[in-house]
């Protein structure tokens, strides 16, 4: 092959051409401040409104309710921090709800927020399948839980988690609090434990306690292949990014449902009612406003049916032909493109460089972490060891994906794992 065989697409796709022709006037014709009230301004504030119509009716939720952001991961930081930043109330402490496999720009925020005491943190396990267990939610709501945030599809394994039931257990609590007055009478957890709630939340709780907790999920691996309409899940809040689906990189939006309150973590301007202030980069706004755009069209169109028949033929062929070979996460309710592989006994770096050198580009994990130098807590959390989660490598595949390709990746997996074992 002369050609690169691209199979990192979990962490950035290539900006499609119609895409890109979108993106081109806001370059240099359509290039005033979207903030200005000359016309220059105002008709850069019309594609940022078009574009931000555009995520809304994927997400079947109103424009206003769109906050647009700098990436994914200032969304998530955003949805975290935004709605504790809501609770600073003295001598109450709120509770989040997570899993032990989420994204870095989720747990990383948890664990700052846990040190400087402004939040209590659980962090539930997964199944060896790579799943979260609704009941594990369950038993884990409290009285001061304020919030609940599952990744819609792990970003490494592919595995989707199961939103919609989450929501409903979510529901149902909501329901039970609303029926009771003093919310110390609930006992504190949907297990029925002893309430830690004070008296200063009992009051904050007679108010809007009963809308609490929110569900927030990080559907950025999502968007290309799942239906993400926010009513039919039950969620709040919900991440997005542009690069993941084939748009530009340096964007990404925030879904947050009206009447729900969180304090913007970047301050300086009106911009986004208020919580995300600067300048906005219209661009990449119209770009990530058209790949959503083309999402939903690609969902239309099928185009995931033909990723999934290639990548069940890349796993099948690598499990049948390469000894050792395994695959992490379950079979079945995974994203059709991702196969994450344990190669048994073999260093993933190593890999990672003999298949470039190869023409073929693959990972180990989450880019955002693949400079840290330690294996992946995705695959640890799912019962791996240190040594077989640094064994293991991420082929995420897209709609440029040939079998051609992937014909040419399962005659060479052989050869370079033989070579790596001698």
């Amino acid at each position: 092959m002369t050609k690169k065989i691209y199979l990192d697409n979990a962490a950035s796709t290539p900006v499609d051409e119609k895409v890109k022709k979108e993106m081109e006037p806001y370059f240099s014709e359509i290039f005033g401040n979207p903030g200005s009230i000359h016309s220059f301004g105002q008709e850069a504030q019309i594609g940022v409104d078009k574009a931000r119509r555009k995520i809304a009716d994927f997400l079947n939720c109103q424009s206003q309710e769109i906050i647009i952001t700098a990436s994914a991961t200032e969304a998530n930081n955003l949805a975290l921090k935004g709605v504790i930043g809501a609770f600073t109330k003295k001598d109450f402490i709120p509770h989040i709800i997570t899993s032990a496999f989420e994204h870095e720009s989720i747990l990383e925020p948890c664990r700052q927020l846990e040190k400087i005491g402004s939040a209590e943190i659980t962090y539930l396990p997964v199944s060896k399948d790579g799943f979260v267990n609704p009941e594990d939610v369950k038993n884990a709501l409290k009285d001061n839980t304020v919030l609940v945030s599952v990744m819609y599809a792990n970003n490494e394994i592919g595995t989707v988690q199961p939103i919609f039931e989450i929501s409903r257990i979510i529901t149902d609590f909501k329901k039970r609090k609303s029926e009771i007055r003093n919310p110390s009478a609930f006992g504190g957890s949907a297990s029925g434990g002893k309430s830690e709630t004070n008296s200063k939340f009992k009051i904050q709780n007679s108010k809007f306690g009963a809308a609490l907790p929110l569900l927030h999920t990080d559907a950025v691996q999502a968007v290309q292949f799942l239906n993400c309409d926010v009513q039919k899940l039950g969620v709040d809040l919900l991440s997005l990014s542009g690069q993941k689906i084939y748009g530009p990189k340096g964007v990404g939006a925030l879904f947050v449902r009206s009447g729900v309150k969180i304090e913007p973590l970047v301050s300086g301007g009106i911009q986004e009612g208020g919580l995300r202030g600067g300048t906005e980069n219209v661009p990449g706004i119209v770009g990530l406003g058209a790949a959503v755009a083309l999402a939903a069209e690609n969902q239309k169109a099928g185009v995931s049916a033909k990723i999934e028949k290639l990548t069940n033929k890349l796993t099948e062929g690598i499990l049948k032909n390469v000894k050792g070979a395994s695959l992490n996460g379950a079979k079945e309710n995974r994203l059709p493109n991702n196969a994450n592989i344990l190669f048994k006994g073999v260093s993933s770096e190593m890999l990672i460089i003999a298949l470039d050198s190869e023409g073929i580009v693959v990972s180990a994990g989450s880019a955002c972490s693949a400079k840290a130098l330690k294996s992946s807590h995705v695959l640890r959390a799912i019962g791996l060891s240190e040594k077989d989660a640094s064994s293991s490598l991420r082929f995420t595949l897209s709609k440029h994906t040939t079998e051609e390709e992937i014909n040419f990746v399962l005659r060479k997996m052989p050869e370079i794992i033989n070579k790596l074992n001698k």
